[in-house]
Parts: structure tokens; C-alpha cells; sequence
């Protein structure tokens, strides 16, 4: 099969296309026929020597310090099933199917093996395989969050760093659930922004939302830059910060202060992936509810290129690399 791997970190030429043995599944897992698979942030933080925050020492433990340990990146997917161990019954071949790996990665490849009992779902009908792998990441992570916020219908939810992968699903189902949103992005992304159902657009080139006077019962905060403080300054009382990307572990730690002493939450946890959430997506996608937003879509063997455009900060919604389309 082919393959893209890396075996040392840095730029993105580290990144080639290499020709591998296909994976055999086991009795307990599945082999999965990749269609298409994301490019986000992470796999782009991983592939460099540096991560952004004071948590690296815990992922170079996991991920190698000297050299990477998982030589292919990649972990947000959609595909069909190529095989089925003897001892998996809830899937078919040629079933179609969206998942994350974890930590596992192992996504930039013609195919990919994964438990049975791994968190996988049927791909919604109404999407191809590169509208598809954008569900795991963005919606997954979205709608964790925005479900911790117990969002009641009315409420202001502002949503920082609205244009990407998590923001473009939670803009999407915070209206669903109820709220006015206010989505905070740059300037070429305000027009998606408002399409998606935004009720307010902010371009933080021209207005910090932190010193406008305004207040909000829910901050979704997808920027790692923004201020701690000047985000609780803008919370409403008894309003959550919803923090996806804590800037190290005393950010953590104040977060757990901040909830402990004062009259805001402080909302800091990885989502779990689950079948059961990705079957709750696919239904809100079949009925017209959600869509994914693909800007650019590249073949594996251009991946280099893929992490060249996400390091941008431009894209809007989702890159993926297409590997065996259509469908």
C-alpha cells in the first residue's frame, strides 16, 4: 500500500510517499479501505521538532523525543471496509465508515487497521469521504464541548477561532441548540462565518471582542493565544469558558481555580470519541442539519503541500487528503 511517513521531525519535505505492506486485521479488528483523511493543526504540531505549549514534554514521551515514533500521521478519517477479522460480527464488508484512530494514527495510507470494538460509525449517506472525515475532529470535538456547557436556548455563545476544523461545527450546532452566536475570525472567513448561521461576525484584525463592552454566558475559545483573563472579563456570571487548548499545565491548573473559587466555569477536557456520538452526527447531517466545510482537498502523495496550507492559518473548515475516492 501506499503510505505517507515521516522519520524524523521538521519541515514538511520530511513527509514522503512510500510503498508498505498492507496491513493484515486480526480476529478482533477490521481492515479499512481509506477514502480520505484529515490535515489539522495537530498532525502539523506532531511532524515539527516544537509543540506550542508547555504540555510537550508529555507528548514527546509518547511520540519520541529524538525521532518520531508513529512514522504516519494522520488520524480523522472516512473509508469502507476491506476485511473483518473472524471475530467481528458488527461489520460488513464493503460497509462505509467515518472514525478517528486516536492515538494510533496511522491515517495517511491507502489503509488502515483498527479493533472492532473501536469507536466507528457509518458514514453519513449524504457525504463523500472527504466531507466525511471532517466530522471526527471538528464535530466530535464541537459537540463535546458545547454539551458541557449545558447551552440553554437564548444564551450568547461566542465562539473564538470560528473559521477552522472545531469552530465551523460549533457554530453550526450552538444555533441548533438554541443559542445567538457570535463568531470571531478573519477577515475572508466572516462570509462562511455568516452562511453557517453566525448571528454576529468579529474580525479580530480590526476589534479585540475581549474590550468591546460585550458579555456572553458561553466562550468557546479555540485560539491558544487569546488572554485567560481578559476571556473571563467577557464571561456574563455563571458563564463557561469552553478552553479546547490550554496553554500548559498552570493554565490547567487555573482553570481548575478559576472553577473552584469564582462564579464562571472553566471547562477544560478531551473528548472522547465514541460510536455513539458519530452515529448522533450522521443523523443531524442525513436530515440537513450539519455539514462539513472543505476548503482544499489534495492527493496523498501531496500531504508536504497540505501541511504547507494549514501552517497558513488561512484555510476555512477542513484540508484532507484524498486517497482512494470517489464515494
Amino acid at each position: 500500500m501506499k503510505a505517507v511517513v515521516y522519520e524524523e521531525y521538521g519541515p514538511p519535505e520530511v513527509l514522503q510517499l512510500r510503498e508498505l505492506e498492507t496491513p493484515t486485521p486480526r480476529d478482533d479488528e477490521v481492515l479499512i479501505r481509506i477514502g480520505a483523511v484529515t490535515v489539522n493543526t495537530g498532525d502539523c504540531e506532531l511532524r515539527r521538532p516544537e509543540i506550542p505549549n508547555t504540555i510537550w514534554f508529555l507528548i514527546r514521551l509518547f511520540f519520541g523525543f529524538r525521532k518520531p515514533r508513529k512514522r504516519i500521521l494522520g488520524a480523522y478519517f472516512a473509508g469502507e471496509i476491506e476485511a473483518v477479522g473472524r471475530d467481528v460480527e458488527q461489520f460488513q464488508v464493503r460497509d462505509r465508515v467515518f472514525a478517528g484512530s486516536g492515538p494510533r494514527f496511522g491515517a495517511y495510507a491507502e489503509y488502515i487497521c483498527l479493533p472492532g470494538s473501536h469507536p466507528i460509525a457509518a458514514k453519513p449517506a449524504n457525504m463523500n469521504h472527504a466531507e466525511a472525515a471532517a466530522v471526527p475532529l471538528g464535530g466530535i470535538n464541537a459537540l463535546h464541548y458545547l454539551r458541557k456547557a449545558k447551552i440553554r436556548s437564548g444564551e450568547k455563545v461566542l465562539i473564538n477561532g470560528a473559521g477552522g476544523s472545531f469552530g465551523t461545527f460549533a457554530v453550526q450546532l450552538a444555533k441548533l441548540m438554541g443559542a445567538e452566536v457570535t463568531a470571531v475570525d478573519s477577515t475572508e472567513k466572516l462570509e462562511l462565518l455568516r452562511e453557517l448561521g453566525a448571528d454576529h461576525v468579529i474580525d479580530y484584525t480590526r476589534e479585540d471582542f475581549t474590550e468591546n463592552g460585550e458579555t456572553y454566558d458561553v466562550i468557546f475559545n479555540v485560539v491558544v493565544k487569546a488572554s485567560y483573563a481578559r476571556i473571563l472579563r467577557s464571561l456574563n456570571k455563571g458563564g463557561r469558558y469552553l478552553l479546547t487548548n490550554p496553554a500548559g499545565i498552570f493554565q490547567m491548573l487555573r482553570a481548575i481555580w478559576t472553577s473552584m473559587t469564582g462564579n464562571k466555569q472553566v471547562i477544560v477536557q478531551f473528548a472522547p470519541e465514541t460510536a455513539e456520538d458519530l452515529d448522533y452526527l450522521r443523523e443531524l447531517i442525513e436530515a440537513g442539519k450539519l455539514r462539513s466545510v472543505i476548503d482544499r482537498s489534495y492527493p496523498l502523495e501531496q500531504a508536504a503541500e497540505a501541511h504547507r496550507y494549514v501552517e497558513t492559518g488561512r484555510k476555512q473548515g477542513n484540508v484532507v487528503l484524498t486517497i482512494n475516492p470517489p464515494g
